[in-house]
């Protein structure tokens, strides 16, 4: 197996990471992480939105925030490599829902396409250009139940049981 062969399979994982972290920054609201995902001259092109990931970051922050929360699941991932360079093609589903639980415009899920062009930089990759393709959207309004009973919730900030977990690890603590 050539030196090329072998890295393949390290290259497709950190590309399959890039696309986790953008998702776990989303539903977190952690813009940083989202950031994370793209080169700093990286643009997207997103329904309703054209342009330099800052922008689109700017765009997308008080969308969000008028949400109670975002999932977004992924499912086939498939990477083409060209050298530094790469196609990833990422099927998924994201669930939006908010208040008031009968407005459709906050109460969706919707059936989309990541199709990224990778490229690595400094060894380092991370999204030169997405477009994210919305397939389907449905409507969730008024279908949604209230917890049943006391439990864990996620939390969009540093108080989810995520990053509380993230910061008990690297402080050493078990």
């Amino acid at each position: 197996m050539s030196g090329t062969q072998a890295a393949e399979p390290a290259d497709r994982q950190q590309i399959h990471e890039v696309v986790l972290r953008y998702c776990r920054g989303i539903d977190r609201l952690d813009l940083d992480l989202v950031r994370s995902a793209y080169h700093p001259d990286g643009v997207d092109h997103h329904t309703g939105f054209d342009g330099p990931i800052d922008e689109f970051l700017a765009w997308v922050e008080p969308l969000l925030r008028r949400l109670a929360g975002t999932m977004h699941i992924v499912g086939n991932h498939l990477v083409e490599l060209h050298g530094d360079r790469a196609v990833a093609e990422t099927y998924g589903t994201a669930v939006h829902w908010g208040e008031p639980a009968d407005d459709p415009s906050l109460n969706f899920t919707s059936g989309f396409r990541y199709v990224d062009l990778m490229t690595r930089r400094a060894g380092r990759w991370a999204i030169a250009e997405r477009w994210a393709v919305r397939e389907w959207t449905r409507s969730e309004a008024g279908r949604w139940m209230r917890r049943e009973a006391p439990g864990p919730t996620g939390s969009r900030d540093r108080r989810d049981p995520l990053y509380a977990l993230l910061t008990r690890l690297s402080s050493g603590a078990g």
